[in-house]
Parts: C-alpha cells; structure tokens; sequence
C-alpha cells in the first residue's frame, strides 16, 4: 500500500484503450466506445474475485459511503454508530444524508466491539458504520450478531481494507452493504475512485440510479431512461475505472508484498518486551498495509515516535494526534461547522458533539503507532527500519 507504487505500463495501456476510442463517460454512448467499458469490466473483476453478487463504481470512497447509506435506506433523523478512530469521511457521510452519528468505543482491533456497539443502540438506531481500519477489522461474527439482534445494517467501511478477509469472506462483503476506497494513497488506486458492494439487488439498483441522477440505465438511449429515484452526480470516469482495471489485476501481488514486509517488521518488533500488536482476528486475512503495536503508556509513545522521526522513518502514524482519523482533533465535527445548515441543526435532541468522550478509545489510541507497508521497499528499506527500532528500544529492560 499504496498501489501507485507499483505502476507501470499496464495502466497505461488500459487508458490507452479508452483514449483510442475517444470516450470517457461511463454510460451509453455505445458506437463511439467500440465495446470498451472500463468500469463494466472492473466491477466484474471485483465481483469475480470477492465472490459478491454486486459491484457498483462511484467517484471516490467519500460518495461511495453516502451512496451506500441512502441505497440501503439510512437517511434524515436515523442514528448510525461509528467509531471515533476513522477517516472523517466516515462521518461526513452520514451527516450529509441527514443522519446522526453515534459514536461508540474501539478495541485493540482499533475498531469498534460488538460489546460496544450494543452500549450505544437506542430505538433510533438504523445502521452500524463498521470501519475497517489500518488493513483489518474486527470481531466480525460478534458484530453481525448484535446487528442482526436489533434489525440494523451493517454498513462495511472497507476502504483501508481491500483485500482483507474474515473467516474466507471479504471484507465489505459481509454485512448489507460495503465501500471500497480507491484514491491515490490506497492499495488498489484509480487516483480516484470508490466502490459499493452488495448482495442485495434492491441496495444494488438504488445505488446506481442514486450515483447518477436516478437514472435506472434500462435501454441505450441515455436520454429516454426513467428516474425513479432522485439522485445525484457521483459517477467514476472510464478513465479512473480503466488505471482500476490494471491495479486490481495485481491485488494478489500487492498483499503478497504487504505481507512478507510486514511480517519482516513485525518479527523484528515482537523482540522487545514493551511492544505488543494490534489484535487481529483472522491473520491470514490481514490485508497487511499497516503495522500497528501498542507501547505502555502515551508518554513511551510520543517517545517512540519522536525517535523514529529523528531517524527519518517515513509513514510513521500517530493517530491519536492526527487531524484527520480521530475524533478527539475534529473541531468541525464537535460544533458540526459547515457553511450551510446541516439537516442534523434540525434535530432538537442531536447529541453534543462537544461532550462525547470516548475514553476506553482515547487509552487505546493513544499507546498506538502505526506504519505503513509499503511495496517499493527494497531489504536497505526494512533493514534500516529494523535498526531504528532497535536503537529506540535497546536501553529498554528485557
């Protein structure tokens, strides 16, 4: 991770093909595209390969998210849990389609417990927003369970996660409905893009019509198509689609070097007593684009991770002190600034964002750090690693 590490001519021929024939758009337009459909051809790679009835294109994870919250039915005045270690799209997307986020509390899995999730549910509750964080999630059986309990979806954030597994079952597959991430910076990238995944046909038809203006895309006269449903404009280009195509052909590869990389570090990590590791459920299913470890206390943590920047070790993540992935740092969120009035400013009773503490997450995340895997590292790369951890943690008691 990231994919765009690994570039080369493939992509460049799948978006040579869509440039000789001269079209982009991903719909209709059949005798200028000469069968070429880049975004038709991806989306039956993805479903081929996750064994998942239903792939549907959109722009990015971002519009992926809110396209498989209102396919699903999740809209104004329904609660949504989710957890506050997360991409802030996360919850962008729920307040946008006129919900309110709940939040509840992480796990060493860093992501949210089934335990957790039950505390939070209240006769509003409609969805759980289950995020997939750092290459892996969580207790997945115990999850679906209390989701099934309480007649809630399960919404499967998979966008850190392609490729992961839990128990043989892809993640963003096991729940109602699940979001792939596809921008430059994740394991599979088209620069820009995202993913719905679903089994469930009626979710499937709602998210392309609402991704494209409700256009239910019977027919091949683009301007004849009904729309049953409004929607709006969240569609990948050909283009996108077609750098996709080529990424995804080399999935099996990219986790095969994530793995192997990981492993070297982590190997090298378990040697020291201070040192413990983000707890995963089904290991031969981790995506392995991070490794993340615990260290015993938030000052030892802030230490190992100004140790590791005086050394220069790239892609080092200290979350709990990261703007963008928790809560804790998201001001915009506490007083939910915009630069309209949200539907949520409608809801009397909308919980305090101010107020919300999560302090089983805030002792979690603050002994965290993660890195990411990279696939460009040569053995100079992880060997230079691996001696940064050592001259960190050498003067520590065994």
């Amino acid at each position: 991770m990231p994919g765009f590490e690994i570039f080369d001519e493939s992509e460049k021929q799948q978006i040579n093909e869509v440039m000789d024939q001269g079209f982009t758009f991903r719909y209709n337009f059949d005798g200028l595209r000469n069968g070429v459909w880049k975004a038709r051809e991806l989306e039956t790679l993805i479903c081929e390969t996750l064994h998942v009835k239903h792939a549907h294109l959109v722009s990015s994870g971002t519009t992926a998210l809110t396209t498989a919250l209102m396919a699903a039915g999740v809209g104004a005045g329904d609660e949504v849990i989710v957890p506050p270690f997360t991409f802030v799209a996360s919850v962008e997307a729920i307040v946008l389609a006129g919900a309110i986020p709940v939040f509840a509390e992480i796990d060493e899995t860093l992501t949210l417990s089934a335990q957790a999730i039950e505390a939070v549910i209240t006769s509003k509750t409609r969805a759980v927003n289950f995020v997939h964080m750092c290459g892996y999630g969580g207790d997945m059986d115990g999850v679906k369970a209390v989701c099934d309990k309480h007649n809630l979806i399960l919404l499967e954030d998979a966008c850190q996660a392609t490729g992961a597994t839990y128990k043989g079952k892809a993640l963003g597959t096991i729940g109602q409905v699940g979001t792939f991430s596809f921008d430059s910076v994740k394991t599979i990238s088209c620069g820009e893009g995202g993913a719905v995944l679903t089994n469930d046909s009626q979710i499937y038809a709602n998210a392309h019509m609402f991704s494209d203006h409700g256009h239910d895309h019977i027919g091949q006269d683009r301007g004849a198509e009904s729309h049953p449903i409004m929607g709006t404009n969240f569609r990948i280009s050909e283009m996108n689609a077609a750098v996709g195509v080529a990424q995804w052909k080399k999935l099996d590869r990219i986790l095969a070097i994530q793995r192997k990389n990981k492993k070297a570090l982590k190997d090298a990590l378990a040697q020291y007593p201070e040192v413990s590791f983000r707890v995963i459920t089904d290991e031969s299913g981790d995506n392995a684009g991070f490794v993340s470890f615990f260290l015993p206390t938030e000052e030892r943590t802030r230490e190992v991770v100004a140790g590791l920047a005086e050394q220069k070790i790239p892609a080092v993540f200290y979350w709990y002190a990261n703007n963008w992935h928790y809560f804790k740092n998201w001001p915009h969120i506490h007083h939910m600034k915009s630069p309209a009035k949200l539907p949520i400013d409608l809801i009397a009773d909308r919980p305090d964002y101010t107020q919300v503490k999560t302090p089983k997450s805030d002792a979690i995340m603050s002994r965290t750090i993660s890195m990411l895997i990279q696939l460009s590292w040569t053995e100079a790369d992880i060997k230079m690693r691996i001696d940064a951890f050592a001259k960190i943690f050498k003067n520590q008691p065994a």
